[in-house]
This record gives structure tokens, sequence and C-alpha cells, in this order.
């Protein structure tokens, strides 16, 4: 029973560290696909796009980021539960949004056999966020760039018409 008592960082870290990996891997997939489905989806829009549609293809793409967020806090926050870290799901799970997102105000705490795992979900949010915040900007440039033309198309059309 000591042995589950007493603090091995080598494992705390061995382990994160797996879980860690996990998660960017996910994340790696996960934006590859909902990249590849925007980029389809892109491919269809034209000067007579409506904006209505522009709008909904960025907020399922939004939506799409979100809940891949959601599923990689769960790799996190189910052994946290199932191993009986944490004792309930809902406490798991909230303390690993709180980690992931690094807030760190919350009241739930690993035991502390285990807190170095803490900072290594931190680590993961922050990589994982920082992949998503270029994604979107990389989107919002497409986004601009069409805003753009469409603006020159209608400039020169008034100047059609002017003439």
């Amino acid at each position: 029973m000591d042995h589950l008592s007493n603090p091995n960082p080598v494992l705390e870290i061995l382990v994160g560290t797996v879980f860690l990996i996990v998660v960017i891997f996910v994340h790696g997939v996960g934006i590859r696909s909902i990249s590849l489905q925007f980029s389809k989806s892109w491919a269809h829009v034209t000067s007579g796009t409506s904006h209505w549609r522009l709008n909904l293809m960025l907020a399922a793409t939004i939506a799409a980021l979100a809940i891949l967020h959601f599923a990689e806090t769960l790799i996190w926050a189910v052994p946290l539960y199932v191993r009986q870290i944490i004792p309930s799901m809902r406490d798991s799970y909230y303390y690993v949004l709180e980690s992931y997102t690094t807030l760190g105000e919350g009241n739930v705490s690993l035991p502390d056999r285990w807190r170095l795992i803490g900072p290594i979900i931190g680590m993961s949010g922050l990589f994982t966020f920082g992949w998503t915040g270029s994604v979107l900007v990389s989107i919002m440039t497409d986004f601009g760039k069409f805003d753009r033309l469409q603006a020159k198309r209608e400039r020169v059309e008034e100047e059609k018409a002017e003439s």
C-alpha cells in the first residue's frame, strides 16, 4: 500500500507525457479533418454565395473545433475518474477543463501522488489552443480575401453603372 501513497514523479511525468502525446495526436487528426472539410466547402464558395451560408460554414467549423477540444479533455478526464484519482466524473472533467484552459481557479485538486499531471494537462491545452488559433487565423484570412474581392467587384459594378 505504501507504493500508492508515495509520489513517484517519474511515473507521473511518464503517464502525463503518454496522455499528452495521445491528445496532441487526436488534435492533429481532428484539425486535419476539420481543415479538409472547410477546404472542400470553401471550394464551392462563389461571388454569389450568400452571407448566411458563409456564416454557417464558419459557425460549423468553430463548433467542430470546440467539440474536438471537449473530446480531448475527456481523454484526460476519463482515466482520472476510472482510476479514482478524482472520485466523480463531473469533478474530474471540471478539474481537467480548469487545467486545460490554464484557468486554474477550481476547488478540485489532484492527490499529492498525481499533482504533476495538472501542469501537463495545461501544456496540452496550450499546444492545442495555439494550434486551433492558427487554423482560425488561416480560415479568417480566407474570409478576408473573399470580402476584399467582393468589395472590389461591387466597386467595379458601381463604376460601370455610373459611366
